[in-house]
């Protein structure tokens, strides 16, 4: 398959990734409203963006995360001042996600099962750790800005609750279906139409 095609399917399933991340973080969340108006939600919008850069790389992978979150946000009259943050931080969780996974662990270019799902999880727990982290922060001095210090304050402690369980769902349920679709895009031919 040459490289237009290559670029042309990549391009059509992280359409497909951005539909399927804001049905799961927009339809599938369980919404903490907040002291001040606020509010944070346990999903599994995470998953599919670390799912979609285990599939497709990194860039392609993080942008469907990306993009099919951030369109969850700016249709939701909470979250859409959170936009801007929201597809910077998806799509850093994607890029991270690809680069372990196939940068790192090469999992595109071996058949060892053990081999791929160890650097599966190792990808997964990066990407997500990245966001444990940089989530509740970046959205600390987001809201310092924007709405002022006690809001921040107010919603620090339980964005970082929701973000860690999030993180832990996502890097679980990521792995768990990945796993089992990369062998059938293997057999069926189309894994390699990815790389």
């Amino acid at each position: 398959m040459n490289r237009a095609n290559t670029r042309i399917h990549k391009v059509a399933l992280t359409g497909l990734f951005a539909a399927m991340s804001y049905v799961v973080f927009t339809f599938l969340q369980f919404k903490i409203t907040l002291p001040g108006g606020d509010a944070t939600s346990i999903h599994l919008g995470n998953a599919v963006c670390v799912l979609g850069a285990l599939i497709l790389g990194g860039l392609y992978g993080g942008l469907g995360g990306a993009i099919g979150m951030t369109i969850g946000d700016l249709f939701d009259p909470v979250y859409v001042i959170y936009a801007p943050k929201t597809f910077i931080l998806k799509l850093c969780i994607g890029l991270i996600t690809g680069f372990l996974a196939h940068k790192v662990g090469k999992i595109g270019e071996t058949s060892d099962r053990k081999h791929i799902f160890m650097w599966t999880v190792i990808a997964a727990v990066g990407g997500l750790l990245f966001n444990v982290i940089f989530d509740p922060l970046v959205g600390y001095y987001y809201k310092l800005l924007i709405l002022g210090k006690p809001a921040a304050e107010v919603s620090l402690v339980y964005n970082i609750a929701a973000t860690s369980i999030n993180a832990m769902t996502s890097t679980i349920v990521s792995v768990a279906v990945y796993m089992p679709l990369r062998t059938a895009l293997a057999k069926s031919g189309l894994l390699s139409k990815l790389k």
